[in-house]
């Protein structure tokens, strides 16, 4: 399952990024990816949720860490 989500999310991170070298990892942070800006993150989001069909919950996304964070989150929604 979450290999199959991490395939998905990076899709979303090349598309809303448009970047397609792009690699995520549980440890990726904001930091690591140019162009990873606020408005960037609420775009991201807004994909995220697309993508796997969910609604983020704005207390549990601010406090997401990482990637693998993310993850986790989208594994217990879906």
């Amino acid at each position: 399952m979450r290999e199959e989500i991490y395939e998905r999310l990076t899709e979303v991170f090349h598309d809303v990024f448009d970047d397609d070298s792009i690699e995520i990892g549980d440890a990726t942070t904001a930091a690591d990816i140019d162009g990873w800006d606020s408005l960037t993150h609420i775009s991201l989001l807004s994909a995220v949720e697309d993508e796997f069909d969910i609604t983020f919950d704005m207390k549990a996304v601010q406090g997401l860490k990482n990637v693998g964070a993310m993850v986790d989150l989208i594994e217990d929604m879906i």
